[in-house]
């Protein structure tokens, strides 16, 4: 009987050799796939649940009256909401491509959340309890709307008088919007959410 030759065993080995090498890339290739899905995924879903908490965050503001309620400097935006234990402040931020959020403790003194509100002020992304919610964020606007109408978020307006039995000489005070559209732009796409404020946001 005859048997096979060397050149034919190198031919034969040279043909396992690359269909091996084929199939190794169509391998890694459903295994890149896979991963940029699932990664997609994620992605996803972290931004869902971030737009939920931003509509919580939104829709628990109260408004205590010895610090805003709602204040937006272009970058970032504190808000004061109710938790379980008293008021809690919080604080949405995009800076260097990132969108996070930020919650402190729950305060029921007056003092403590004034001087909580002033330190929120001067966040720097960096701190414990910072939360990165989007990492391609390259652009967000806020708008309010007041009795139907639209208007930049940092404009004045919606501005109610002293309540009766206020201290004497105390200023006109601005109150809450009806309602607050966030305008986030998250790479190629852009994401638009109008979130209902409470009646009177939640003034106790």
């Amino acid at each position: 009987a005859r048997g096979f030759t060397l050149i034919e065993v190198l031919v034969a080995l040279a043909v396992m050799a690359i269909l091996a090498a084929l199939a190794w890339q169509g391998l890694a290739g459903m295994l890149r796939a896979r991963d940029g899905s699932h990664e997609a995924l994620q992605r996803v879903l972290r931004l869902n649940t971030a737009v939920v908490q931003w509509q919580q965050d939104l829709q628990a503001v109260i408004d205590v009256r010895v610090v805003p309620p709602l204040a937006f400097d272009g970058q970032t935006l504190l808000l004061t909401r109710r938790v379980p234990g008293g008021v809690a402040i919080v604080a949405w931020s995009l800076r260097t491509g990132r969108w996070q959020r930020w919650i402190g403790p729950a305060l029921v003194q007056v003092g403590a959340l004034q001087e909580a509100w002033l330190r929120a002020q001067s966040l720097l992304g960096n701190e414990a309890g910072q939360l990165t919610v989007a990492d391609d964020a390259s652009d967000w606007q806020l708008y309010k709307y007041i009795n139907g109408n639209k208007t930049n978020f940092q404009s004045t307006g919606n501005v109610a008088l002293p309540a009766a039995g206020a201290a004497s000489g105390a200023a006109p005070r601005e109150t809450l919007p009806d309602a607050v559209e966030m305008v986030l732009t998250l790479g190629a796409h852009t994401l638009t959410r109008v979130v209902t404020l409470p009646p009177a946001g939640g003034t106790p």
